[in-house]
């Protein structure tokens, strides 16, 4: 492969640095081509260079892993949250938090509709609202989104996402700012799909080459809505821009690779693509969770942080939290609460018998005290379905 020439503004940590536009004697580096591994080392180029060769073959991410944001250490923060309500007790205020924040969002949607400012101030509240309900318990939210009615709105996608986020960070012990921070990030950063014709967004099948551009400049839309919103944190714009970057660098709008992505970007691009492996079509692929978290596992060290691909798989949980389950009975269930200390044995509302009628009232199942099945055998989990796969109106769970 031929060496690429680039400015020595573009460089970043694992690059091959091949050739440079003077001598190597004019320089301070004493080997004549290298991986970089320190910003130490960028600076320095950028002090007796303008521009630089580099060798795209002999990149190396595995000397950007030991850097911030490399390792399962350097990602989680040292905040310990604790349930302080049951999900019986913060199902009511999740509801409520989600249901404000829905009308925030279909408010947003006509502003930005018709080139009117966006409320920042309310958005901003809906995310701390979002953010205090999943700090107190984190599966009452994500049973109501996973509940809930999908729709063809632009932002029905955002709410799921920033929950998500939400619970990621949690996990994650980062600080309750973080937290909140990811909650906005999760509400806005695709706000600028709203600015795409309905027709993309709703395609089935491959994008042409030009539908794929005009898809992508939806990144550069939603920077300049945040930008010219009041009342956000004035990185969000930034950040916005990262969910679809890439960890080896193939991702857009920038190409950026590695401990370039700030940390919320990482996150976000693995929230965002496992929503988009479980959303129905045409916003998504309709997978089984477990399916969704085998592809998410494949992309790790390409398309994902490795050691955030890992956490976010532990966070998740074999069986997350609304995702619709068969068990060995026949009957078909809905996960509503994780066992964190025996994650293969989740609290499950059984809503079909094994003839395939719905059940009423719902039989609550908890895995983990082995109810019986049969009188020979317990209950188990024999797989999971698509998210939608039952129907169950939040409106009706008496947990």
């Amino acid at each position: 492969m031929e060496l690429k020439q680039i400015s020595v503004d573009e460089l970043q940590l694992g690059m091959y640095v091949s050739k440079l536009d003077r001598p190597w004697t004019e320089t301070p580096f004493v080997f004549q081509g290298f991986v970089l591994k320190s910003q130490k080392q960028i600076d320095a180029m950028k002090k007796y260079c303008g521009h630089v060769f580099v060798d795209p073959e002999k990149e190396d991410l595995s000397e950007v892993e030991g850097h911030a944001g490399g390792t399962a250490a350097s990602i989680r923060g040292s905040t310990v949250y604790k349930e302080s309500a049951s999900l019986d007790m913060e199902l009511p205020r999740a509801r409520s938090a989600i249901t404000e924040t829905a009308t925030v969002l279909r408010q947003i949607s006509r502003d930005v509709r018709v080139g009117h400012a966006v409320d920042g101030v309310k958005v901003k509240q809906a995310a701390t609202d979002i953010t205090e309900s999943v700090v107190r318990n984190p599966d009452a939210a994500t049973l109501l989104v996973q509940l809930q009615e999908k729709s063809g709105e632009a932002f029905n996608r955002s709410i799921h996402v920033s929950v998500m986020m939400s619970i990621f960070g949690r996990f994650l012990q980062l600080s309750r700012e973080s937290i909140e921070q990811l909650s906005l990030l999760g509400l806005l950063q695709d706000a600028g799909k709203l600015k795409l014709p309905t027709a993309l967004l709703e395609k089935l099948g491959n994008l042409t080459p030009e539908e794929t551009v005009l898809y992508q400049s939806h990144v550069d839309h939603s920077v300049e809505i945040l930008n010219k919103t009041q009342g956000l944190p004035n990185d969000l714009p930034g950040l916005a821009s990262l969910h679809h970057e890439h960890f080896d660098g193939t991702g857009y709008p920038r190409g950026l690779r590695g401990v370039a992505i700030a940390l919320p970007g990482m996150i976000a691009a693995i929230v965002d693509a496992f929503d988009t492996l479980v959303a129905p079509a045409p916003q998504g692929k309709h997978m089984s969770p477990s399916n969704a978290l085998n592809v998410i596992y494949k992309g790790r060290g390409k398309l994902f942080q490795p050691a955030l691909v890992e956490q976010f798989i532990q966070c998740v949980g074999v069986y997350p939290v609304g995702s619709a389950v068969e068990l060995n009975s026949g009957e078909v269930g809905i996960v509503i609460a994780q066992n964190p200390l025996r994650r293969l044995q989740p609290r499950v509302m059984v809503v079909r018998d094994a003839k395939g009628n719905e059940t009423r009232p719902y039989k609550m199942l908890d895995l983990a005290k082995e109810p019986k099945a049969t009188p020979d055998e317990v209950y188990r989990i024999r797989r999971t379905l698509e998210y939608d796969a039952v129907k169950v109106d939040p409106r009706e769970l008496f947990l």
